[in-house]
C-alpha cells in the first residue's frame, strides 16, 4: 500500500510539472522580448570601491576618469520589481541603459508605459552571428595547422614582442563568445590555470558561472589570444588573465540575446577588463543597413559605453563578405571599435568572406586586419585550423595587449590609433583591408628603413605608377604582389580604391584631365613603401 501511494503521489507530481511547463510555454508563446527604459535612478546608494575590482579601480584612474558616474549607478530595485509581477519574465538589468530586458505581451506592455517612471518600451527581436565562415574548398591554402601558427605569429611580428619579453602580461581581456566546453580540460590553457589567471566566469545565457560547455567557438577564439601547444604560441598573449563570458546560444534557438553582450561588458567593466575581444556580430537577421552606423543598436551602445570607461573593444568586422549583405555588422560599426577584417594567408589579401566597410556613418571599418584562415586549438587536445574574422579578431586582440604591456600610460584609444599607425599598410588604407596587419616592429622600434619601391611619374597628360622591380612570383606569400592605391576628398574620406596584382612594370596610369577637380589625393602603396601626391 505504501508503494502504491508513494508511486500515486509521483504520477500526481509528473502531472502538475507538466501542467506547469504547459502553462509556462503557453506563456512565453504569446509573449515577446522588450526592453524597458526608465526616467532616473532614485533613492539608489553606490560605493565605487565596494562594487568595482580593484583593476577597474586603477582603469579609470589611468584614463583619468572619475570612479563613477551616473550609468554606474544601479537600476531602482522597486522599479525592476513592480516591472517583474506584470509581465511574463525579466532577462536582465543594465545600469549603463537604465533599463530592464523583460518577455511580456501586448496588453501587458502597454499597462507598462502608464508607469510613471518608464521612459519608454521598445520590441527586441535580436540574432547573433559568429563570426565564423563556411569552409570553402577553393580556399584551401595548402597551409598544415603548424605552418598556419607560425605564419599567423610572424606575420604579426611575434619575435620582436619575443625578443623584448612582451606577452601581455598583466592585461586582463574579456573574450565574449557562445562557449569555452573544453577550456578547462585542454592542455592548450593549463598555463592560465596554473597561474591562477582565468579571474572571472560568466554565463549570461543560463545566468550561471561556468562557462566550460555549449559551442566550441570560444574555446578557439581564445587560443588565437593566448594558446599554448606545448611551448609553443598560438597567439601573441600567453600572458594575460582572463574573463571568459558566454553572451550567446547558437544553434539550439533562433532568438539570441543582444542584450548579453551589453551585460557581458558591465560585467568586464567592473571585473577590471582592459580589453573586451568579440568575434560576434549582428546583421540582417534584426538590423537593416542603415542601422549599421555605430549608434543604433544595443551592442553599438554598449561597446560605445564600454570604450568610455577606458576598454579597448576588439570586434569582428563579420563574415558577409560573400553574400548579399556585405558590410560589417554592429558592434563593429562603432567608430572607437577596433575592427578586424580578414586577409588569406596564402598572399595577404582580402579574403573574400571578410566584410566590407565603411560603416553608414562614412568612417573606416575595419580598421585592421590579420589572418582569417587561422591555426587554433581543437577539441582533441591537438592544433587544427578554422576559416573566419572571428580568428583575426583574437589574433589582433592579442596584439593590443602586447603593446598595452609595452605602454602602460596608453589610454585605450592611444592603444587603438597606435596599433592604425603600425599597420603595413599605413597611411594607405581602404575599406576590405583597413590599414593592414599591425606590426610589432613599430613598437619595438626596430621597424626597417623604408625605401621607394615605386614611382609616380607625370608625363603632363597621365600619372603613370610604376615599380622598381617585380615581384618574385614563386614561393611569394605576402602583400608584395600587390599594389593599391585610393583616392580621397578635401576631409580625407576615401572615394574609390582599387588593389592591382604587379605583373608588369608600369602598373596602371591616370588621366589628369578625369581626376583633377573630382579627387584631391592620390595615395599610392606597393612593397612596404607609400606615396601621397596632392592632385590640386
Amino acid at each position: 500500500m505504501l508503494f502504491l501511494s508513494a508511486m500515486k503521489n509521483s504520477i500526481y507530481q509528473f502531472i502538475y510539472v507538466v501542467i506547469l511547463i504547459t502553462f509556462s510555454l503557453s506563456a512565453y508563446s504569446t509573449s515577446f522580448k522588450w526592453v524597458v527604459y526608465f526616467n532616473d535612478k532614485p533613492q539608489v546608494n553606490f560605493n565605487p570601491h565596494t562594487y568595482f575590482s580593484e583593476k577597474a579601480i586603477e582603469r579609470r584612474i589611468k584614463h583619468h576618469l572619475p570612479l563613477y558616474t551616473y550609468s554606474d549607478l544601479p537600476v531602482n530595485e522597486n522599479y525592476v520589481a513592480e516591472i517583474a509581477s506584470g509581465v511574463v519574465d525579466t532577462k536582465g538589468v543594465s545600469r549603463w541603459l537604465n533599463c530592464v530586458f523583460i518577455y511580456a505581451n501586448y496588453e501587458q506592455v502597454e499597462s507598462l508605459k502608464n508607469l510613471h517612471y518608464v521612459a519608454k518600451v521598445e520590441q527586441l527581436n535580436s540574432s547573433a552571428q559568429l563570426a565564423k565562415a563556411t569552409v570553402d574548398k577553393n580556399l584551401n591554402e595548402n597551409l598544415t595547422p603548424e605552418e598556419l601558427r607560425k605564419k599567423q605569429l610572424n606575420r604579426l611580428g611575434y619575435d620582436y614582442f619575443k625578443g623584448n619579453k612582451i606577452d601581455g602580461s598583466g592585461v586582463r581581456v574579456a573574450i565574449f563568445d557562445a562557449g569555452f566546453p573544453y577550456v578547462n580540460a585542454h592542455s592548450a590553457f593549463n598555463h592560465l590555470f596554473k597561474n591562477n589567471r582565468v579571474i572571472a566566469t560568466y554565463d549570461f545565457v543560463k545566468n550561471k558561472e561556468s562557462v566550460y560547455g555549449a559551442n566550441s567557438h570560444g574555446a578557439q577564439c581564445l587560443s588565437n589570444i593566448c594558446g599554448m601547444i606545448g611551448d609553443k604560441p598560438i597567439g601573441l598573449a600567453t600572458g594575460i588573465e582572463v574573463l571568459l563570458a558566454r553572451t550567446e546560444r547558437v544553434l539550439t534557438e533562433a532568438l539570441k540575446e543582444e542584450e548579453n553582450w551589453l551585460l557581458a561588458a558591465e560585467w568586464a567593466d567592473k571585473n577590471g577588463a582592459d580589453i573586451i575581444s568579440s568575434s560576434l556580430g549582428y546583421t540582417y537577421h534584426n538590423h537593416n543597413k542603415e542601422d549599421m552606423n555605430g549608434k543604433n543598436s544595443i551592442v553599438a551602445q554598449a561597446a560605445r559605453f564600454a570604450t568610455r570607461k577606458g576598454m579597448l573593444v576588439v570586434n569582428a568586422a563579420g563574415n558577409n563578405g560573400d553574400d548579399n549583405w556585405k558590410i560589417i555588422g554592429t558592434p563593429a560599426d562603432v567608430d572607437s571599435v577596433l575592427t578586424v577584417g580578414g586577409i588569406s594567408p596564402k598572399n595577404d589579401y582580402h579574403i573574400k568572406f571578410s566584410s566590407y566597410g565603411p560603416n553608414k556613418q562614412m568612417q573606416m571599418k575595419p580598421n585592421v586586419c590579420a589572418y582569417g584562415h587561422a591555426a587554433v586549438a581543437k577539441d582533441n587536445d591537438e592544433l587544427g585550423s578554422n576559416y573566419g574574422t572571428s580568428f583575426a579578431t583574437p589574433l589582433i586582440a592579442g596584439f593590443a595587449a602586447c603593446v598595452m604591456q609595452m605602454n602602460p600610460e596608453y589610454t585605450n584609444m592611444e592603444i587603438f590609433k597606435a596599433i592604425e599607425r603600425s599597420a603595413h599598410l599605413y597611411p594607405y588604407f581602404d575599406y576590405a583591408h583597413g590599414f593592414g596587419v599591425p606590426q610589432a616592429s613599430y613598437f619595438t622600434k626596430e621597424a626597417k628603413p623604408v625605401t621607394a619601391t615605386f614611382d609616380i611619374a607625370d608625363n603632363g597628360k597621365e600619372l603613370v605608377v610604376k615599380v622598381n622591380k617585380l615581384p618574385l612570383k614563386e614561393g611569394a606569400n605576402n602583400s608584395n604582389n600587390y599594389l593599391y592605391f585610393h583616392f580621397t576628398n578635401a576631409e580625407g574620406a576615401l572615394k574609390s580604391y582599387t588593389v592591382l596584382e604587379v605583373n608588369e612594370k608600369i602598373v596602371t596610369s591616370f588621366l589628369k584631365s578625369e581626376i583633377k577637380g573630382k579627387y584631391t589625393t592620390l595615395r599610392v602603396h606597393y612593397n612596404g613603401y607609400t606615396l601621397t601626391k596632392d592632385l590640386n
